[in-house]
């Protein structure tokens, strides 16, 4: 692979489903997460990807789509989701970095980033693949930690924490961890070509008491009828928005689908009898291994 990329947060081998999401107490994110991606997401189309998609948490959401992929650095995290949803034809485990997609221009119908892009250093860079992948009026639906949250801004009030939640630009607070602005996002939102548009506030109840104290299908109710409120104010940890695609650009012919991530050149493959793929420009190939598509480093070059 190249190596003038931005940095990547790599979860291989990581316990993250099991320390972060199951038995942790983070069924109400869960539940207002997903009610926030059903109100944003065409629920049905041809071709969805999914950036970051981890161990499949969501992919239960795109039922209505032909097509799934599961995109995420980690192979190990790709590895679980196969045991949730490897039974699945719809769905396709590629493994890569989202700074080089190896996918052809104008692929996707629908892009879903949820809990993902708070690991983008450099979020211009990944917004440009994104906007590249998309078909003409492609949907993008957008979760990002915000930085200009209620706990932010009274932590600074009272002096409890250095950086200020009313500055546009982000801020690292821990190395590859990112809040963002809802304004600072919007903006790049717009030159990477995309059309920001509704904005949802999400997670007004994400405190550990709360949770404790109130039923989980209660609390989720209540955000849910609270999170059209973005359109107003983003005050809450985190935001969503939807985002489309130019109406004009390019869109993916029918036989093609992965791309060389070095040089862009399209792929040939066989869906009916997926092997490794070879560049035919640069001649580096690729590896499948059961069931999943390895783009994270050439395995070598033919000839």
């Amino acid at each position: 692979m190249t190596t003038d990329t931005p940095p990547v947060c790599d979860y291989e081998g990581s316990d993250y489903r099991t320390r972060f999401w199951e038995n942790q107490g983070r069924n109400y994110e869960d539940q207002v997460e997903r009610l926030a991606l059903r109100r944003l997401m065409p629920p049905t189309g041809r071709t969805l990807l999914e950036v970051g998609a981890g161990f499949g948490r969501l992919a239960q959401e795109y039922t209505g789509y032909d097509r799934v992929v599961l995109f995420d650095y980690s192979r190990s995290l790709l590895r679980e989701a196969q045991e949730m949803w490897g039974d699945d034809p719809r769905f396709i485990y590629v493994a890569g970095d989202w700074y080089t997609m190896p996918f052809v221009d104008g692929l996707f119908d629908t892009l879903v980033q949820i809990r993902t892009i708070h690991h983008a250093a450099d979020v211009p860079a990944l917004f440009q693949q994104l906007g590249r992948v998309t078909r003409p009026c492609g949907d993008y639906i957008l979760e990002f930690a915000n930085k200009k949250n209620l706990k932010a801004m009274a932590r600074y009030a009272l002096r409890r924490q250095d950086w200020s939640p009313y500055t546009p630009e982000p801020i690292e607070f821990v190395e590859l961890n990112f809040d963002f602005s809802p304004g600072w996002i919007k903006n790049e939102l717009r030159t990477a070509g995309f059309t920001p548009s509704e904005t949802l506030s999400v997670s007004h109840f994400r405190l550990p008491l709360l949770k404790k104290l109130v039923p989980t299908p209660l609390l989720a109710g209540l955000d849910g009828a609270l999170q059209g409120t973005g359109r107003w104010w983003q005050l809450t940890p985190s935001i969503f928005v939807h985002s489309s695609a130019p109406p004009v650009g390019n869109t993916a012919v029918d036989d093609h689908f992965f791309a060389c991530p070095l040089d862009a050149t399209p792929l040939a493959h066989d869906w009916h009898n997926p092997q490794d793929l070879t560049c035919p420009t640069c001649q580096h190939r690729w590896a499948y291994r059961d069931g999943l598509y390895d783009f994270k480093a050439p395995m070598g070059q033919e000839g």
